[in-house]
């Protein structure tokens, strides 16, 4: 069994930062790219950014782009969120995505994770 783990959420005031983590466990033989995604009730979950399996490519959503970094460390199959400069329409439920290869596997399948609450006070 594949699980990703999201942790670091919470209350902020706008202007301020978060750190979010995301950490896979179980019976991996190897993780792919890793991303994050946020969703807010009655909308549909919008891609916020991404990073390749050595780390060297990353891809962000304009909204976020020179606020948010996303980064990894590969020993510990996590992928970090760090959210600065935070507006109140940065509220949502922050999710992970990863692609995970299982022991004894050769494909690739994609996992979330249960999600972790964001929210910005003005």
């Amino acid at each position: 069994q594949v699980q990703l783990a999201e942790s670091g959420g919470g209350l902020v005031q706008a202007g301020g930062s978060l750190r979010l983590s995301c950490a896979a466990s179980g019976s991996i033989s190897g993780v792919g790219d890793m991303a994050w995604y946020r969703q807010v009730p009655g909308n549909e979950r919008e891609f916020v950014a991404t990073t390749t399996n050595g780390g060297a490519t990353t891809n962000y959503a304009s909204s976020v782009k020179g606020r948010f970094t996303i980064s990894r460390d590969n020993a510990k199959n996590t992928v970090y969120l760090q959210m600065n400069s935070l507006k109140p329409e940065d509220t949502a439920v922050y999710y992970c995505n990863a692609l995970v290869r299982k022991v004894g596997t050769i494909h690739y399948l994609r996992y979330w994770g249960q999600g972790t609450q964001v929210t910005v006070s003005s």
